[in-house]
């Protein structure tokens, strides 16, 4: 979050050190011209004009320092050779104690300091400056004194302010590297508890799942009757799809810790597009939407389902994680609105998969029973998942007293195959 009030605030700091020095020595022109009166003759005009120009250059100081210092320098050299060339041009000659630097030096020799100090011609002007203004061969105690307050202190000043410059942007850089570490920190400890939950996931699930199937393969086998034989048959087959789906989980998983811009090799780019509808390279099942709307239509949910462009444009993760999202969206219907009419979207496309779910104003009463059953985080599992492939989900209330929930997912989710042996749940 930006800070409003602190941008504003070094935005008009830097407009008062752009403009108040030229102001400064404006307002010095001014109260002397108030005091004295407007010159009388050319050499009065003159020495007004050229002071008030090299105060009005010192509005770009910042950004020409050396060109406003060498412009001010040169100023400074004409005030010189006035006094034995042209006396009373540029400096009245009468007064010992004038200074034959003009009034912009100060600042344009600090600013030169503090934004061109590692530039040779910045100390070579400071020092011709220096010279002029202390006028060492007509050595006077006043003289030395002005001249050194108007170039050499400001000099100090410049380098202790670029000296200072210096050691906050380092400070700065150090701080934002700290703190890139600290994220780069934080992401690989997120990228080890990503693989250390897939490692759990596999060794407690994968195992009882895997004896599940075989203890259901059995019973197929051996069961006296054909009712039990199918009923074996099914739980054989629910077992095998949700070793599937933790395999996909558990490679999402691990893709995520390892490289999440990691690229499909052409080979299993196209093993995926052979593999077929309902299918995957690795002979895995792809739940239908199909089949979660013959469920609904079932139970007396009326269901549309409309399915625009090739699903095989999505993964086999993708695929399942739309079939998740449509039904989770589908049991929210049969338990919070019966009856309601219902509409499934689903559109592929060559990068991304977008489906809606919307339903209408709930027609039958609601069974309070079942509308209360359930932990009540549906939605925020739902969109972890959906987040955990790279897609957005989003869910709102209609005006009309229905609900739409609208997930945006890739079309291609790379994962990691797991062993042959944690494929058998070994």
């Amino acid at each position: 979050m930006v800070d409003v009030s602190r941008r504003h605030w070094e935005s008009w700091r830097q407009t008062l050190f752009d403009a108040g020095p030229a102001l400064c020595v404006l307002v010095v022109l001014a109260a002397l011209v108030i005091r004295y009166g407007l010159p009388d003759d050319v050499n009065g005009w003159t020495g007004l004009v050229v002071q008030t120009g090299l105060g009005v250059a010192l509005l770009f100081r910042r950004r020409a320092a050396l060109a406003v210092t060498t412009a001010v320098t040169l100023g400074a050299v004409a005030m010189l050779l006035s006094v034995y060339l042209a006396p009373g041009l540029l400096v009245d000659a009468a007064d010992e104690g004038a200074l034959w630097v003009p009034l912009a030096t100060p600042f344009a020799v600090s600013g030169a300091v503090l934004h061109a100090s590692r530039h040779r011609l910045t100390w070579v002007l400071a020092a011709v400056l220096t010279l002029i203004a202390t006028r060492p061969w007509d050595t006077s105690v006043g003289v030395v004194t002005a001249g050194l307050l108007f170039t050499a202190v400001p000099v100090l000043l410049g380098m202790y302010a670029a000296d200072r410059q210096r050691l906050i942007q380092a400070l700065t850089d150090r701080a934002e590297r700290a703190e890139r570490e600290q994220h780069l920190l934080a992401r690989q400890a997120r990228a080890e508890e990503r693989v250390r939950l897939a490692g759990e996931m596999h060794d407690v699930v994968t195992h009882r799942v895997s004896l599940m199937v075989l203890q259901a393969g059995a019973l197929r086998v051996t069961a006296p009757d054909e009712r039990t034989r199918d009923a074996a048959e099914e739980l054989r087959a629910a077992g095998c799809q949700a070793l599937e789906e933790l395999r996909d989980l558990i490679g999402v998983l691990r893709s995520s810790a390892g490289s999440p811009a990691t690229v499909a090799s052409p080979a299993t780019a196209a093993s995926m597009v052979d593999a077929g509808p309902g299918g995957s390279s690795d002979g895995s099942v792809v739940p239908l939407l199909a089949d979660l709307v013959a469920e609904s239509e079932s139970v007396g949910v009326p269901v549309n389902l409309v399915e625009d462009g090739n699903p095989l444009f999505a993964s086999p993760v993708v695929a399942r994680t739309a079939y998740r999202v449509v039904q989770e969206a589908l049991t929210n219907v049969r338990k919070h609105a019966p009856g309601a009419a219902t509409r499934v979207h689903v559109r592929y496309g060559a990068d991304r998969v977008r489906l809606t779910v919307s339903n209408s104003f709930p027609t039958h009463p609601r069974d309070t029973a079942l509308s209360a059953s359930g932990s009540g985080t549906g939605l925020l599992g739902l969109r972890q998942r959906v987040e955990l492939v790279g897609g957005t989900l989003r869910a709102r209330p209609e005006p009309d007293g229905g609900f739409t929930l609208d997930a945006t997912l890739p079309a291609y989710v790379p994962t990691t195959p797991m062993p042959e042996n944690s494929r058998h749940g070994s």
